[in-house]
């Protein structure tokens, strides 16, 4: 084969065969990567997801031996704790909290510009909301009748009528609020919470997961999963009436026994991680094993929800006779009991996928609305309000933000089955309240037909950004090294929506 002239070489082809040149460039390529190295373990390293020089990861320090140690956040917080109250299935905002007088000026004809088919097949004519909307509180805000306690409460919220997501499926969807993510194996945003700012409360969990009476939402663990952060930050999941099994002390053994043995363990685990310094891991299995033993005390008295004055079981409704409205009631009064102690974070579930939801066991109502979407708000409109009322009446408002959340929202027109609304993840409405954010106030507006968000329009990355900023957390800088990324809860997206803090 002939071999190439370097005479009649391009100049790129001269400057490869410089060898002066090559020399020089190795030595500074070697060099580089030796500083990205070096910045990399030092925490300095800007992420491959375009995180600026002066948006450097912020990463907690964590002392091995107490992973769930209290932790300062990035800047002054407004809240200091988080309750979430997760409404599984999709609930409707046209038939809750976003008013759309054209649904009843259109009723029953077929929607202009709508698609023919959704999610779940062919799409019907427009119907207008189920229930009747009237002015509520001294804002005026209209709410639907069929949450009338919560409507009675408008005055304090914050709403966002603009939330879209990602997909309309429940269990991408729910990962998607949950973990930013719609795939699984993603930290919760319980998880992120609890690995930046630890607990202040060194006896419970610092991130709970209450589940409905019925059982787990569709995406059941992903909710408050830790994905690929330290397995100390994963929600612990009970709820009263099924606490953490086996915590109880059995009769056969004395308090001094129990105590004896305890001591022992703690002095053998001292001794072990001496001669394993450095070893993180089992530090954290230790310190697991440590905040168990606290909770066999702390749990028990933490769920005799029976032990709460009787106005007090009344009014969340835990003496109903309707006994899920009674069990999410109890939950309620659950949650509240933790935020009381100091849980960083609390994340409450109404709905679950017990015989697969149908609106039967949670809010995905695709058929018979009017029916399923009542039986809902029967179990959680009453002990959700009594919650929020019992919150800001023993000023716990002052550093807790609570959001009210659900995957996505329903849409303006029937199924052609006639009596449910399919997925709708193009407008949907959630509501924050609480520490850092206005009262009787609604950011954002979907269309005429509540179809389409069209002004204010907020990601879910939006949403969570702003709940971590609430918490004195920037959501650009609270990440961690996974796979070669800086992985964060909102991914490479997000932007605090300011308008709604106060």
């Amino acid at each position: 084969m002939n071999k190439p002239d370097p005479t009649k070489l391009s100049l790129f082809g001269q400057h490869l065969l410089d060898r002066r040149k090559f020399l020089r460039d190795t030595a500074s390529l070697v060099g580089s990567f030796s500083l990205l190295n070096l910045l990399q373990n030092d925490g300095l390293l800007a992420s491959e997801i375009g995180l600026s020089s002066d948006k450097t990861p912020i990463r907690p320090v964590i002392d091995p031996n107490n992973p769930y140690a209290s932790r300062p956040p990035h800047f002054d917080p407004a809240a200091k704790q988080l309750l979430i109250i997760f409404c599984a299935g999709a609930v409707s905002h046209v038939d809750t909290f976003d008013y759309k007088p054209e649904l009843s000026k259109f009723h029953g004809m077929k929607p202009p510009g709508m698609p023919a088919v959704t999610f779940e097949g062919p799409s019907g004519n427009i119907h207008k909301p189920f229930w009747d909307f009237s002015p509520r509180g001294q804002s005026g805000k209209m709410v639907s009748d069929l949450l009338p306690n919560l409507g009675g409460m408008v005055d304090d919220f914050s709403f966002f009528h603009a939330l879209h997501s990602e997909t309309s499926a429940h269990p991408t969807a729910e990962n998607f609020m949950s973990t930013g993510f719609t795939f699984e194996g993603f930290p919760s945003i319980g998880s992120w919470v609890s690995y930046a700012l630890g607990t202040e409360n060194q006896e419970l969990p610092a991130f709970v997961a209450i589940n409905d009476p019925r059982g787990m939402p569709r995406s059941a663990k992903n909710n408050w999963g830790n994905g690929f952060l330290p397995a100390s930050f994963q929600g612990t999941n009970f709820s009263a009436a099924s606490p953490i099994p086996n915590i109880a002390t059995p009769d056969s053994i004395s308090d001094a026994h129990n105590k004896a043995t305890v001591d022992a363990i703690e002095r053998l685990n001292a001794k072990h991680l001496e001669k394993n310094p450095g070893d993180s891991e089992l530090a954290a299995r230790i310190a697991s094993y440590e905040l168990a033993g606290k909770m066999q005390l702390s749990v028990p008295e933490l769920t005799n929800i029976d032990g709460e004055p009787d106005y007090v079981l009344k009014e969340y409704g835990a003496d109903s006779s309707n006994e899920l409205k009674s069990g999410y009631a109890k939950n309620c009064i659950l949650a509240r009991r933790m935020i009381e102690k100091g849980v960083r974070c609390v994340q409450l579930f109404n709905g679950s996928d017990a015989s697969g939801g149908n609106g039967v066991t949670n809010w995905d109502s695709h058929g018979n609305i009017h029916k399923t979407h009542g039986m809902q708000a029967e179990i959680m409109d009453q002990p959700t309000a009594a919650l929020l009322k019992d919150l800001k009446r023993r000023g716990l408002l002052e550093d807790t933000l609570v959001v009210w959340c659900t995957e996505f929202g329903r849409m303006p027109f029937l199924q052609a089955n006639g009596t449910g609304r399919d997925h709708n993840a193009e407008a949907f409405t959630s509501f924050m309240m609480g520490a850092g954010v206005k009262k009787g106030f609604s950011y954002g507006r979907s269309d005429e037909f509540g179809f389409k968000a069209i002004e204010g329009k907020t990601s879910v990355y939006d949403f969570n950004a702003t709940i971590l900023h609430l918490l004195g957390l920037d959501h650009e800088r609270l990440s961690f090294y996974n796979n070669g990324l800086e992985r964060r809860l909102t991914n490479v997206h997000g932007h605090v929506v300011k308008d709604v803090l106060a």
